[in-house]
């Protein structure tokens, strides 16, 4: 156990994050996210005004559909990342991380009144449950798992209402479960009782995050890596205002000093954050996130790097002053199951 953005949270159970992390990619993993923040927010207007503030387009969305999107400040920084949820067209749920869920409500109360947000995470409790056999694992259960990915549903759970997310933070197929604290212990009970389903902590949730290259806000994105360096553009409406904008589109246009890229080591070793990484033996940047790859057996990282590198470029991490080979490549450093 360790303590984690306020939460007391389990980094991994007797089984260990390598067979938690195995667990995910070839059978079911249930994870504990009840740290994260949940916020709903309620208007006619309120898809307007969040559109103020949020890089993505909430008008994209029909009703049950989810999006990835940031919030950024005035200089392109990222405030939090998060998923948004279109639930009707005059509420919308936001699942911000759990250390910026205060700076994520503060910004949207700015903009639809504080009257229009309630924090739900004192009453709710999330559990994702991930890996191929997530569906046969919720099947049993009598939850549905047949919508599309990024989508929800509502669900009658033990009678309790339970909104059933085709989401996760793994690349593998899998859902997240908004359910009532009333039910949450229960409803865990019964999941981990079910065939072939591991109970995962937070080491597990690392490594199987970084393998599909996705950013950790305060590593991989934060106030000094945009989404431009990240390589969010794609979670970016370019053709329409919001927050930060200008400041993004003036690094679209000019170019940017480092971007975010994935790096393979082909020696023993493993990378962790602020460790340097050279090229041609000088300094071309900086791992943000980095790990032992169970799937693999090697490490892998995430790493701001000069943007002339790119997949295929030789580079070396150095590693407490061992300088070890490593490869430039594109994440997703491993596949995945069909979402």
């Amino acid at each position: 156990m360790a303590d984690f953005a306020g939460w007391h949270m389990p980094i991994e159970y007797p089984a260990g994050t390598v067979a938690e992390h195995r667990a995910v990619r070839g059978g079911c993993g249930l994870f504990d996210v009840s740290h994260m923040g949940t916020l709903e927010v309620a208007g006619a207007d309120a898809a307007a005004a969040l559109n103020a503030i949020l890089t993505n387009d909430l008008d994209r969305l029909s009703a049950n559909d989810v999006q990835y999107t940031l919030l950024c400040d005035d200089d392109g920084g990222v405030v939090d990342d998060m998923l948004v949820t279109r639930l009707a067209a005059d509420r919308h749920l936001i699942v911000p991380n759990a250390a910026n869920t205060d700076a994520v409500r503060s910004a949207v109360e700015a903009q639809v009144g504080s009257d229009a947000v309630t924090d739900l995470a004192g009453s709710r409790s999330l559990i994702a449950v991930q890996g191929p056999g997530s569906g046969a694992a919720l099947a049993g259960l009598g939850i549905p798992t047949a919508h599309d990915y990024m989508t929800v549903r509502s669900a009658d759970v033990l009678g309790e209402p339970v909104l059933v997310s085709r989401t996760g933070y793994t690349g593998e197929h899998g859902y997240e479960l908004l359910a009532p604290n009333s039910i949450a212990a229960q409803l865990w009970e019964d999941l981990v009782d079910q065939p072939h389903v591991a109970p995962c902590g937070l080491g597990a949730r690392d490594t199987l995050r970084t393998e599909m290259g996705y950013p950790l806000h305060g590593q991989d994105i934060s106030a000094q890596i945009t989404p431009v360096m990240a390589g969010l553009s794609w979670a970016v409406a370019w053709d329409r205002p919001f927050q930060g904008r200008p400041a993004l589109q003036r690094q679209r246009e000019q170019g940017v000093d480092r971007r975010l890229r994935g790096v393979r080591l082909q020696g023993r070793g493993v990378p962790r954050p602020g460790m340097t990484v050279l090229a041609a033996g000088r300094d071309a940047g900086v791992v943000t996130s980095g790990t032992f790859s169970p799937t693999l057996r090697t490490g892998i990282a995430l790493a701001l790097l000069d943007p002339s590198l790119g997949p295929g470029d030789a580079v070396t991490v150095d590693i407490r002053g061992r300088h070890v080979a490593a490869e430039v490549v594109k994440p997703p450093f491993v596949g995945s199951s069909p979402k």
